[in-house]
């Protein structure tokens, strides 16, 4: 077994024991401005163009001082766009993962929600209760689409590369929430936990909140891209964390959510986490931990989503 200190692929790290602020819509457009930080002068150009293709870019960039403001302040928002498609005024489809469509990559005429892009269950059980078989599609199997997708020279059509952009600057912050990556089957939650929706816990701040939403709300809750950028180079913000260069090309999805998992099954669904779905009290200890492995998990996606965008776009 890991200890903490071991999985923590952070350096350098200045004040960890402070509290984070991270992956609702906050978290994603943080990891997406560091990302954007670290992307070469003539990938943030291409990036742009592809982003220009999506029909929020307008709203994205508003109130932008400048043109240089708004293509980061676009890039920063476009993090969030998967989450906003599931809303009601988007008029996008609530498909499910055994539709024929499940798999496809097709650009903006895809108007699917596709929850179940947004994770990989790693299915496990503590007390041999049975597993089911893993769905066929999923943040992996997307991703790996994705990203072969998106250079010029893969053939696909620059609509189909934009829709690809758009969504790995989410699903590679999803990738690295390690509730997203595995579920919990135990005798009192015989059909799993769902990623830890089906727990409730109690913070230090009082409230009753499922489990894997706790996990989400580590930085907090809606932002605009202005305060993104803010709040990850506030002192303590993840723009001051410094990623161990090995653990940052590692570029395989698959490995990522094998990470996240192992954090997961590790700190995720550790005591005093309930088998069942009685609200517990959380220690110190247990908060601690979820808060420094936010913080390291959201520096480690935004090293790998900048490699990724400029092995494919340089």
């Amino acid at each position: 077994m890991l200890r903490l200190s071991q999985i923590l692929p952070i350096v350098a790290v200045l004040g960890l024991a402070q509290p984070a602020q991270a992956w609702w819509d906050a978290g994603h457009m943080q990891i997406a401005y560091v990302a954007y930080k670290h992307l070469d002068a003539p990938v943030k150009d291409k990036v742009d163009a592809l982003l220009r293709l999506n029909p929020d870019y307008t709203k994205w960039s508003a109130g932008a001082p400048d043109d240089r403001t708004a293509k980061l302040w676009a890039f920063v928002h476009a993090a969030t766009w998967a989450d906003d498609i599931k809303n009601a005024d988007y008029h996008y489809t609530r498909d499910s993962v055994d539709s024929a469509t499940a798999g496809q990559n097709i650009g903006y005429a895809d108007h699917n929600q596709h929850a179940y892009w947004h994770f990989k269950d790693t299915n496990f059980s503590p007390d041999g209760t049975p597993l089911p078989t893993p769905d066929p599609v999923d943040i992996v199997t997307q991703l790996k689409l994705m990203i072969a997708a998106l250079p010029a020279s893969s053939g696909a059509s620059d609509d189909v590369r934009s829709y690809d952009l758009v969504w790995m600057l989410h699903l590679v912050g999803d990738a690295h929430q390690p509730l997203h990556a595995s579920t919990r089957y135990t005798r009192q939650i015989p059909n799993g936990d769902s990623g830890g929706n089906l727990e409730m816990v109690i913070p230090a701040t009082g409230e009753t909140i499922a489990l894997h939403a706790y996990w989400d709300a580590m930085f907090g809750g809606y932002d605009s891209p202005f305060g993104a950028v803010f709040d990850a180079d506030d002192k303590g913000g993840i723009s001051h964390l410094t990623v161990n260069d090995t653990s940052a090309q590692i570029v395989d999805p698959q490995s990522w959510i094998d990470e996240s998992a192992q954090l997961a099954q590790q700190y995720g669904f550790a005591a005093p986490v309930s088998t069942g779905d009685n609200a517990v009290l959380l220690t110190r200890e247990y908060e601690t931990n979820v808060r420094n492995i936010a913080r390291s998990q959201a520096a480690l996606a935004a090293a790998r989503l900048a490699k990724l965008i400029n092995d494919a776009l340089k």
